[in-house]
Protein backbone atom coordinates (compact mmCIF):
# COMPACT_ATOMS: atom_id res chain seq x y z
CA UNK A 1 0.00 0.00 0.00
CA UNK A 2 1.25 3.22 -0.94
CA UNK A 3 1.94 5.62 2.12
CA UNK A 4 0.31 9.00 2.08
CA UNK A 5 3.05 11.85 2.29
CA UNK A 6 3.68 14.62 4.96
CA UNK A 7 3.00 17.42 2.18
CA UNK A 8 -0.48 15.03 1.60
CA UNK A 9 -1.74 15.42 5.17
CA UNK A 10 -0.48 19.57 5.72
CA UNK A 11 -2.34 20.23 2.59
CA UNK A 12 -5.39 18.04 2.94
CA UNK A 13 -5.28 19.78 6.73
CA UNK A 14 -5.69 23.17 5.20
CA UNK A 15 -8.44 22.41 3.20
CA UNK A 16 -9.99 21.19 5.58
CA UNK A 17 -9.42 23.73 8.04
CA UNK A 18 -10.80 26.20 5.33
CA UNK A 19 -13.92 23.93 4.90
CA UNK A 20 -14.66 24.20 9.32
CA UNK A 21 -14.72 27.39 8.66
CA UNK A 22 -16.97 27.83 6.14
CA UNK A 23 -18.99 25.49 8.29
CA UNK A 24 -18.84 27.66 11.38
CA UNK A 25 -19.88 30.85 9.40
CA UNK A 26 -22.97 29.50 7.64
CA UNK A 27 -24.16 26.96 10.21
CA UNK A 28 -22.93 27.58 13.74
CA UNK A 29 -21.93 23.82 14.57
CA UNK A 30 -21.36 20.40 12.81
CA UNK A 31 -21.80 16.64 11.86
CA UNK A 32 -21.13 13.97 9.09
CA UNK A 33 -21.89 10.39 7.88
CA UNK A 34 -20.93 7.31 6.10
CA UNK A 35 -21.78 7.87 1.99
CA UNK A 36 -25.69 7.65 2.57
CA UNK A 37 -28.92 7.70 1.06
CA UNK A 38 -30.80 10.46 2.70
CA UNK A 39 -30.49 9.15 6.45
CA UNK A 40 -29.19 5.58 6.13
CA UNK A 41 -25.96 4.39 4.15
CA UNK A 42 -25.58 3.53 1.02
CA UNK A 43 -23.83 0.71 -0.44
CA UNK A 44 -21.30 3.56 -2.13
CA UNK A 45 -18.23 4.27 -0.74
CA UNK A 46 -14.92 6.19 -1.39
CA UNK A 47 -12.08 5.31 -3.40
CA UNK A 48 -8.55 5.25 -2.45
CA UNK A 49 -7.56 8.98 -1.35
CA UNK A 50 -10.68 10.82 -2.60
CA UNK A 51 -12.32 13.00 0.00
CA UNK A 52 -15.91 14.35 0.76
CA UNK A 53 -16.85 17.02 3.45
CA UNK A 54 -20.28 17.27 4.51
CA UNK A 55 -22.55 19.63 6.15
CA UNK A 56 -25.75 18.38 7.40
CA UNK A 57 -28.61 19.99 9.22
CA UNK A 58 -31.89 18.58 10.42
CA UNK A 59 -34.10 21.14 11.53
CA UNK A 60 -37.58 20.49 13.11
CA UNK A 61 -40.71 21.82 11.84
CA UNK A 62 -42.29 22.15 15.52
CA UNK A 63 -40.77 24.37 17.96
CA UNK A 64 -42.87 22.06 20.80
CA UNK A 65 -40.62 20.91 23.66
CA UNK A 66 -41.05 17.09 22.41
CA UNK A 67 -40.44 17.50 18.90
CA UNK A 68 -36.68 16.19 19.82
CA UNK A 69 -33.75 18.84 18.87
CA UNK A 70 -32.75 20.01 15.38
CA UNK A 71 -28.62 19.35 14.89
CA UNK A 72 -25.69 20.28 13.11
CA UNK A 73 -22.99 18.14 11.36
CA UNK A 74 -20.13 18.76 9.24
CA UNK A 75 -17.56 15.56 8.81
CA UNK A 76 -15.27 13.99 6.59
CA UNK A 77 -14.73 10.84 4.74
CA UNK A 78 -11.97 9.14 3.17
CA UNK A 79 -11.14 6.53 0.73
CA UNK A 80 -7.93 4.28 2.24
CA UNK A 81 -8.13 1.31 0.33
CA UNK A 82 -6.16 1.16 -2.72
CA UNK A 83 -8.23 -1.35 -4.49
CA UNK A 84 -11.32 -0.88 -7.76
CA UNK A 85 -13.48 -4.07 -6.19
CA UNK A 86 -13.06 -3.01 -2.87
CA UNK A 87 -13.19 -0.15 -0.94
CA UNK A 88 -12.87 1.47 2.63
CA UNK A 89 -13.94 4.48 3.93
CA UNK A 90 -13.22 6.11 6.93
CA UNK A 91 -15.15 8.83 8.32
CA UNK A 92 -15.18 11.35 11.75
CA UNK A 93 -18.12 13.57 12.43
CA UNK A 94 -18.47 16.54 14.59
CA UNK A 95 -22.22 16.69 15.35
CA UNK A 96 -23.79 19.12 17.77
CA UNK A 97 -27.71 20.13 18.84
CA UNK A 98 -29.60 23.08 19.41
CA UNK A 99 -29.92 22.06 22.90
CA UNK A 100 -26.14 22.70 23.70
CA UNK A 101 -25.63 23.05 27.50
CA UNK A 102 -28.97 20.91 28.15
CA UNK A 103 -27.64 17.97 26.31
CA UNK A 104 -24.64 16.14 27.71
CA UNK A 105 -24.02 14.49 24.46
CA UNK A 106 -23.01 17.92 23.02
CA UNK A 107 -19.61 18.03 25.39
CA UNK A 108 -18.79 14.65 23.22
CA UNK A 109 -19.51 15.34 19.94
CA UNK A 110 -16.84 13.34 18.00
CA UNK A 111 -18.34 10.25 16.37
CA UNK A 112 -16.33 8.08 13.86
CA UNK A 113 -17.67 5.41 11.10
CA UNK A 114 -16.11 2.87 8.64
CA UNK A 115 -17.48 1.55 5.43
CA UNK A 116 -16.19 -1.62 3.32
CA UNK A 117 -17.91 -1.94 0.25
CA UNK A 118 -17.88 -4.10 -3.67
CA UNK A 119 -19.89 -2.56 -6.32
CA UNK A 120 -22.44 -3.95 -8.94
CA UNK A 121 -21.35 -6.37 -11.66
CA UNK A 122 -18.11 -7.57 -9.74
CA UNK A 123 -16.62 -10.91 -10.64
CA UNK A 124 -20.23 -11.53 -12.96
CA UNK A 125 -22.35 -9.67 -14.64
CA UNK A 126 -25.72 -9.13 -12.39
CA UNK A 127 -24.16 -9.48 -9.15
CA UNK A 128 -25.67 -6.67 -7.14
CA UNK A 129 -23.40 -4.30 -5.05
CA UNK A 130 -22.91 -5.17 -1.04
CA UNK A 131 -21.70 -3.14 1.87
CA UNK A 132 -20.82 -3.66 5.49
CA UNK A 133 -19.91 -0.73 8.12
CA UNK A 134 -20.64 0.87 11.53
CA UNK A 135 -21.45 4.73 12.15
CA UNK A 136 -22.53 6.32 15.05
CA UNK A 137 -19.46 5.20 17.25
CA UNK A 138 -19.39 7.71 19.60
CA UNK A 139 -16.95 8.51 22.99
CA UNK A 140 -19.42 9.05 25.60
CA UNK A 141 -21.39 6.45 28.19
CA UNK A 142 -22.91 7.23 31.00
CA UNK A 143 -25.25 4.52 32.17
CA UNK A 144 -25.70 5.87 35.66
CA UNK A 145 -27.02 8.82 33.87
CA UNK A 146 -28.56 6.75 31.06
CA UNK A 147 -26.65 9.40 28.30
CA UNK A 148 -24.91 7.82 25.93
CA UNK A 149 -23.67 8.83 22.28
CA UNK A 150 -22.04 4.81 21.43
CA UNK A 151 -25.05 4.26 19.31
CA UNK A 152 -22.19 1.64 17.45
CA UNK A 153 -24.64 0.83 14.31
CA UNK A 154 -23.22 -2.45 12.89
CA UNK A 155 -25.06 -2.59 9.09
CA UNK A 156 -25.08 -4.39 6.06
CA UNK A 157 -26.67 -3.58 2.73
CA UNK A 158 -27.22 -5.05 -0.84
CA UNK A 159 -28.03 -3.28 -3.70
CA UNK A 160 -29.09 -3.99 -7.50
CA UNK A 161 -29.83 -1.17 -10.20
CA UNK A 162 -32.65 -2.15 -11.88
CA UNK A 163 -33.41 -0.72 -15.78
CA UNK A 164 -36.38 2.50 -15.63
CA UNK A 165 -36.59 1.82 -12.06
CA UNK A 166 -33.20 2.66 -10.62
CA UNK A 167 -31.95 1.46 -7.60
CA UNK A 168 -33.26 -0.37 -4.63
CA UNK A 169 -31.49 -0.80 -1.37
CA UNK A 170 -31.88 -3.62 1.31
CA UNK A 171 -30.23 -4.73 4.59
CA UNK A 172 -30.54 -3.93 8.25
CA UNK A 173 -28.35 -3.25 11.43
CA UNK A 174 -27.93 -4.27 14.87
CA UNK A 175 -27.06 -1.26 17.56
CA UNK A 176 -26.53 -0.80 21.26
CA UNK A 177 -29.69 -0.99 23.00
CA UNK A 178 -28.83 0.76 26.10
CA UNK A 179 -27.63 4.29 23.75
CA UNK A 180 -31.41 4.06 21.55
CA UNK A 181 -33.42 3.55 24.85
CA UNK A 182 -36.28 6.42 24.52
CA UNK A 183 -39.02 6.42 26.74
CA UNK A 184 -40.38 2.80 27.27
CA UNK A 185 -37.84 1.76 24.51
CA UNK A 186 -35.89 1.24 27.69
CA UNK A 187 -32.51 -0.60 27.31
CA UNK A 188 -34.14 -4.37 28.41
CA UNK A 189 -36.00 -4.54 25.35
CA UNK A 190 -34.67 -5.34 22.05
CA UNK A 191 -35.37 -1.44 19.55
CA UNK A 192 -31.76 -1.67 18.75
CA UNK A 193 -31.86 -3.66 15.70
CA UNK A 194 -33.97 -2.76 12.16
CA UNK A 195 -34.28 -3.21 8.76
CA UNK A 196 -32.98 -0.48 6.52
CA UNK A 197 -34.22 0.04 2.46
CA UNK A 198 -33.92 2.75 -0.05
CA UNK A 199 -34.47 3.54 -3.35
CA UNK A 200 -32.43 6.33 -5.49
CA UNK A 201 -32.53 7.09 -9.02
CA UNK A 202 -30.84 9.80 -11.54
CA UNK A 203 -33.75 11.44 -13.65
CA UNK A 204 -31.79 11.60 -16.59
CA UNK A 205 -35.10 12.58 -18.17
CA UNK A 206 -35.11 15.65 -17.11
CA UNK A 207 -31.49 16.33 -16.22
CA UNK A 208 -27.91 14.16 -14.81
CA UNK A 209 -28.08 16.80 -12.35
CA UNK A 210 -31.06 15.62 -10.76
CA UNK A 211 -31.09 12.84 -8.25
CA UNK A 212 -34.59 11.69 -6.49
CA UNK A 213 -34.17 9.27 -3.08
CA UNK A 214 -36.65 7.70 -0.39
CA UNK A 215 -35.43 5.55 2.56
CA UNK A 216 -36.53 3.58 5.56
CA UNK A 217 -35.07 2.43 8.82
CA UNK A 218 -36.82 0.95 11.24
CA UNK A 219 -36.56 0.17 14.91
CA UNK A 220 -38.45 2.35 17.05
CA UNK A 221 -35.76 3.80 18.25
CA UNK A 222 -33.93 7.29 17.86
CA UNK A 223 -32.89 6.65 14.08
CA UNK A 224 -36.18 5.00 12.78
CA UNK A 225 -37.33 7.10 10.35
CA UNK A 226 -38.80 7.34 6.82
CA UNK A 227 -37.39 10.06 4.17
CA UNK A 228 -37.58 12.05 0.86
CA UNK A 229 -35.21 13.72 -0.65
CA UNK A 230 -34.28 15.40 -3.62
CA UNK A 231 -30.31 16.41 -4.45
CA UNK A 232 -28.59 18.56 -7.59
CA UNK A 233 -25.10 18.29 -9.01
CA UNK A 234 -24.19 21.69 -9.19
CA UNK A 235 -20.89 20.72 -10.58
CA UNK A 236 -19.14 17.10 -10.35
CA UNK A 237 -17.65 17.72 -7.33
CA UNK A 238 -20.20 20.19 -5.29
CA UNK A 239 -24.13 18.81 -4.66
CA UNK A 240 -26.85 19.44 -2.34
CA UNK A 241 -29.40 17.64 -0.97
CA UNK A 242 -32.56 18.39 0.51
CA UNK A 243 -35.60 16.52 2.10
CA UNK A 244 -38.14 15.66 4.61
CA UNK A 245 -38.32 12.82 7.31
CA UNK A 246 -41.07 11.44 9.59
CA UNK A 247 -39.31 9.68 12.33
CA UNK A 248 -40.93 6.21 13.25
CA UNK A 249 -44.38 6.61 11.34
CA UNK A 250 -47.14 4.34 13.22
CA UNK A 251 -45.54 4.44 16.37
CA UNK A 252 -48.01 5.34 19.10
CA UNK A 253 -46.45 7.04 22.17
CA UNK A 254 -47.93 5.25 25.63
CA UNK A 255 -48.49 8.16 28.14
CA UNK A 256 -46.80 11.35 27.89
CA UNK A 257 -43.96 9.92 25.79
CA UNK A 258 -42.67 11.49 22.87
CA UNK A 259 -42.53 9.72 19.54
CA UNK A 260 -38.50 8.10 19.35
CA UNK A 261 -36.66 9.85 16.88
CA UNK A 262 -39.01 13.15 17.42
CA UNK A 263 -41.14 14.99 15.30
CA UNK A 264 -40.27 15.99 11.64
CA UNK A 265 -37.97 17.61 9.96
CA UNK A 266 -36.18 19.20 7.11
CA UNK A 267 -32.82 18.58 6.30
CA UNK A 268 -30.07 19.98 4.19
CA UNK A 269 -27.01 18.48 3.12
CA UNK A 270 -23.93 19.53 1.48
CA UNK A 271 -21.40 17.60 -0.18
CA UNK A 272 -18.09 18.51 -1.44
CA UNK A 273 -15.59 16.38 -3.16
CA UNK A 274 -11.96 16.47 -3.56
CA UNK A 275 -10.72 16.02 -5.66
Amino acid sequence: MKILTRTYWIGFGRIWATACMATVFAYGSAFAAPSSQIWIPSTDAKGFKEVALNVISVQRFSPKSDAGPSSYDAGIEVGVLPMESLKLEIGVDYMATNFQSDNPADSHPLYFNAKLAMPEDLGCKGMPAFAVGIYNLGTYDKPEVAVSTRQNLAYGLVAKTLPIVGRISVGGYYGSRRALANGSNSANTDMGAGMMASWDRTMSEISDKLWLGADYMGGNNANGEVGFGASWYFTKQVNVLVGIQVFNPGYKPSGNEGIPGGKPAFTTQLTINLP
